[in-house]
C-alpha cells in the first residue's frame, strides 16, 4: 500500500514515498521534490557471507532520459558510472554503513536511480535521504535513520541545500550527515574559510536535517514499523578464546610497540603462523596434515583472525587513552617527519615529492591549452573542466601484490577531495589561461595519502610557475573514544585509522580551510570533539606549510621550457567572426602558417599558444592585422580591388575598403581612373576621413610630391 510523508529543509517540500514501486525489494523508497525524483532500494542477503568485512554496495544510476536527454557516443545507452556518480554513490554508502550491527556480514545493496532531475535541486542529497528510508522501512538490521543536507553560504547568510546559481556565489559548500545525536559524515570544500565558520556551517547542517529524520520515523510508523531481522555476531567458542588469547596478546601487544610499520606487521605475521600451527595445521586451512575437519580449521583460522584483530584493536586504543603514546612512539599532536623536494622530473612541467613518516606522494603537474580541457558528458549537460586531478594508489605503495586497472571508487574519491582541496588557489583564467592536470603517485603509503597529494600538488604548482593565490597542505585527524575518554590524534597512521574511531582530513592555507572530509565508525561525533579536531587540524597544517615553504615558498618565475607558452590578446567581440572567417577559413589559415593553437572566447579574448614565441609573435600579428580598424591621418599600403567611373575601392586592411575618389589620384585632372590605376595595383594611400556610417574617404595625392 502506498504511504506517502512531507516534509520541509530550507523552504523547500521533499516528499518521501514507499509501497507503490520496486515491492519486491527488501525496502524502497521514492523521495522527490519539485522536479526530482530518486528510487532507491535495498536488498539483503539472507545468508551470511564468509567474507571478513561487510559487504555493502552502494549504486547510483544516472538516467539520461531524467533530463529529456540521449546518451552521447556509439550506443546511445547509460555506459560506466561517471566520476560525480561515483562520488555521490560514495556519499550515499558513507552515512549508513556505521549505522549496521558490528559483525554483518550479509550482502547488502542499495541501488538509487535518478528518474527526473531539473538542476535546480541537490539530487544527491534525496538519494541520501532514500538510502535511508529504503533501510529504515525494510526489515534490514539498521540502526537509522540517517539523512544529510548540503550547506552553502551565500552573502554571508547559511542556505540549506541550495540552488545551483547560489552555489556558484557561495564561499562555502558542505555535505553534513548524521543521525539526532551529531554527525555521522562532512564532504566539502570552501574558500579558506575560518574553522569557527566551518563550525557554525556544520551546527546549521545538523540543525536542517532534523526534519528528515522525524519524516523518516514518520514514514517507518505508518507502514506498520515492520520488525528488523533478528541478528547476532558469530561468537568464538569461550574455551578457544580464552587459549588463543593467552597464546597470542603478548605477541602481538609487544609488536604494536614496535615503530615501523613493516616491522610491526611482520611480527604480528610470525605470532598468527604460530597460532595457525597449533589450532589449524601446518598446511593452513587446507588441513592435509591435520587430523581436524576442514571445516572447524576454516572457522579456527577466522576465528584467529577475529582475535588477533580484537588484541590489536585494545592493545592500540589503550597505548593512546592511558599512556599518551601512539603505535610509533609519537604525542597525540606531533606531525611525523617531513620531507620535500621539487623539479625532480625534467620533462613534466612541474613536480614535486612530499614525504611525511612512511607517507610517499609524487605530484606532477601538466600545462596543456584550451584542446586540453575535459569534456564531460553529464546528465544536466556538457561540462568543462580546466583543472583535474588524478590519483593513483599502486599495491606496491603497502607492500602488497594487486592487480592493476582501472580506478577504484577510492582512488576516486581521494582525487576528488585533492582536487577540491587545491581549486581555490588556482588562478583565475584571465590571468592564467591554462588547462592544468595534476597527477598523484602514491610510493609509500601509512596514514593519509590525500593529503600528501595536496601537499605534492601544491609543490609541483610551485615548481611549474603556477601563481597560485596560496600554498595548501592537509592533514588526517583521527579518534579513540571509551566511554567519557577522548583522545584527539592529529596526522594519524593507517593503523589508526583502521583501529580507531575517525578519519578526519582538512586542508587549507594560512589564511583557512579549504576542503573538509570526515567519516566515522561509531554512533556520531558531538561537536566539542571537532572543534578540538579542526584546531588541532590547523596547527598541524601550519607546521607541515611551513616544513614545505623551506623547500619552495613562492612560484617560479617561469614555466617550463616544455610547457606551451599563452599569450592572450582582446579583440572586439564583432570582429570575431574576421577571425575565424566563413568555415574557419581565416583561423585554419592562421593555424598552418604558424603552427599555433588558438582559442577564442566569447569577450573577444584570444589565447595564442605555442611553444615557439615567433610562431606566437606572428599568428599574434596576423590577429591584429584581420582586426585592425583605419585611423585618420594614417598612411596604408593597399590594393586595388575594385575601379568605378568616379574612382577606386582599395582594400587597405583586410576585409576593410575605401574609396580613393578620383579626384584624390593625383595633382592633375585625369579623364578615368583607368589612367593611372587597375585592378590589382598596389599603393600607399591616407585616410582623410571616416563618416558615422564607417566610410572611409580615401587620398593617393596627399602623399604624393606636387611638381613645381
Amino acid at each position: 500500500m502506498k504511504t506517502t510523508v512531507t516534509t520541509s529543509v530550507g523552504g523547500r517540500q521533499i516528499t518521501l514515498e514507499t509501497g507503490r514501486l520496486a515491492k519486491q525489494a527488501d525496502g524502497a523508497a521514492l523521495v522527490s521534490c519539485g522536479s526530482n525524483i530518486v528510487l532507491v532500494t535495498a536488498v539483503s542477503s539472507r545468508e551470511e557471507t564468509k567474507l571478513d568485512y561487510f559487504p555493502l554496495m552502494v549504486e547510483y544510476q544516472e538516467k539520461f532520459y531524467a533530463t529529456g536527454k540521449i546518451p552521447g557516443g556509439y550506443f546511445k545507452r547509460e555506459g560506466k558510472p561517471t566520476t560525480d556518480a561515483v562520488l555521490t554513490a560514495r556519499l550515499i554508502d558513507r552515512p549508513i554503513r556505521p549505522k549496521f550491527p558490528e559483525g554483518y556480514r550479509n550482502e547488502t545493496q542499495v541501488v538509487a536511480t535518478v528518474l527526473s532531475a531539473d538542476g535546480a535541486f541537490p539530487i544527491e542529497i534525496l538519494a541520501s535521504l532514500g538510502a535511508s528510508a529504503a533501510l529504515h522501512v525494510s526489515d534490514i538490521p539498521f540502526d537509522g535513520p540517517t539523512a544529510a543536507v548540503q550547506v552553502a553560504r551565500v552573502d554571508g547568510q547559511l542556505v540549506a541545500n541550495p540552488t545551483p546559481q547560489q552555489v556558484e556565489r557561495s564561499d562555502l559548500d558542505f555535505v553534513v550527515a548524521g543521525t539526532r545525536q551529531g554527525i555521522l559524515m562532512v564532504e566539502g570544500q570552501s574558500k579558506f574559510v575560518s574553522e569557527a565558520d566551518a563550525m557554525a556551517a556544520l551546527r546549521f547542517g545538523h540543525q536542517s536535517l532534523l526534519p528528515l529524520l522525524n519524516a523518516q520515523d514518520e514514514l517507518r510508523e505508518k507502514t506498520g514499523s515492520k520488525p528488523k531481522r533478528p541478528f547476532a555476531a558469530t561468537k568464538i567458542d569461550e574455551g578457544f578464546r580464552k587459549e588463543a588469547e593467552s597464546f597470542l596478546a603478548s605477541a602481538i601487544q609487544k609488536a604494536m610497540k614496535i615503530p615501523e610499520k613493516l616491522e610491526r606487521a611482520a611480527a604480528i605475521d610470525r605470532a598468527m603462523n604460530e597460532a595457525k600451527v597449533k589450532w589449524v595445521g601446518a598446511e593452513g586451512a587446507t588441513g592435509k596434515e591435520s587430523t581436524a575437519d576442514a571445516s572447524m580449521q576454516a572457522v579456527r583460522a577466522k576465528d584467529l583472525a577475529t582475535l588477533a584483530e580484537e588484541i590489536k584493536y585494545k592493545t592500540a586504543r589503550a597505548m593512546i587513552l592511558d599512556g599518551g603514546v601512539r603505535l610509533d612512539g609519537r604525542d597525540l599532536k606531533t606531525v611525523r617527519p617531513i620531507a620535500c623536494e621539487v623539479g625532480i622530473l625534467p620533462r613534466a612541467h612541474g613536480s614535486g615529492l612530499f614525504t611525511r613518516g612512511e607517507t610517499q606522494v609524487l605530484g606532477t603537474v601538466t600545462l596543456g591549452t584550451g584542446d586540453d580541457e575535459q569534456m564531460v558528458d553529464a546528465l544536466l549537460g556538457t561540462v568543462k573542466r580546466r583543472f583535474m586531478l588524478h590519483y593513483n594508489f599502486p599495491p606496491y605503495s603497502v607492500g602488497e601484490v594487486g592487480r592493476f586497472g582501472g580506478q577504484g571508487r577510492r582512488e576516486i574519491g581521494h582525487g576528488n577531495l585533492a582536487e577540491r582541496a587545491l581549486k581555490f588557489s588556482l588562478p583565475e583564467h584571465e590571468k592564467f589561461p591554462y588547462t592544468i592536470r595534476i597527477v598523484s603517485e602514491v610510493f609509500e603509503s601509512n596514514g593519509s595519502s590525500s593529503m600528501g597529494t595536496v601537499c605534492s600538488g601544491t609543490l609541483a604548482l610551485l615548481d611549474a610557475g603556477v601563481p597560485v593565490k596560496a600554498n595548501v597542505a592537509g592533514i588526517a585527524m583521527g579518534l579513540i573514544k571509551e566511554g567519557d575518554r577522548v583522545a584527539v590524534l592529529t596526522d594519524i597512521l593507517g593503523d589508526e585509522d583502521h583501529l580507531g574511531d575517525m578519519d578526519f582530513k582538512v586542508a587549507g592555507t594560512t589564511q583557512g580551510i579549504t576542503a573538509v572530509q570526515m567519516d566515522i565508525k561509531i554512533d556520531s561525533v558531538n561537536f566539542q570533539v571537532m572543534e578540538t579536531a579542526l584546531q588541532q587540524a590547523r596547527d598541524g597544517r601550519l607546521h607541515i606549510l611551513n616544513e614545505m615553504e623551506k623547500v619552495m615558498k613562492v612560484p617560479r618565475g617561469h614555466i617550463s621550457e616544455f610547457a606551451p607558452r599563452i599569450e592572450t590578446i582582446r579583440i572586439n567581440p564583432d570582429k570575431i567572426r574576421e577571425v575565424i572567417g566563413p568555415g574557419g577559413k581565416m583561423i585554419r589559415s592562421i593555424t598552418e602558417a604558424t603552427g599555433v593553437k588558438i582559442e577564442i572566447e566569447d569577450d573577444g579574448q584570444i589565447h595564442v599558444a605555442s611553444s615557439d614565441p615567433e610562431a606566437t609573435k606572428k599568428a599574434i600579428s596576423m590577429i591584429n592585422e584581420i582586426v585592425a580598424e583605419a585611423e585618420v591621418g594614417k598612411v596604408y599600403h593597399g590594393k586595388v580591388v575594385k575601379i568605378t567611373d568616379f574612382g577606386a575601392f582599395v582594400e587597405i586592411l583586410p576585409n576593410t575598403q575605401g574609396l580613393l575618389h578620383i579626384s584624390e589620384i593625383a595633382h592633375e585632372r585625369l579623364r578615368a581612373v583607368t589612367d593611372v590605376l587597375t585592378e590589382g595595383d598596389q599603393l600607399d594611400v591616407k585616410v582623410l576621413d571616416i563618416d558615422r556610417a564607417g566610410r572611409i574617404k580615401l587620398s593617393r595625392k596627399a602623399i604624393l610630391a606636387k611638381d613645381s
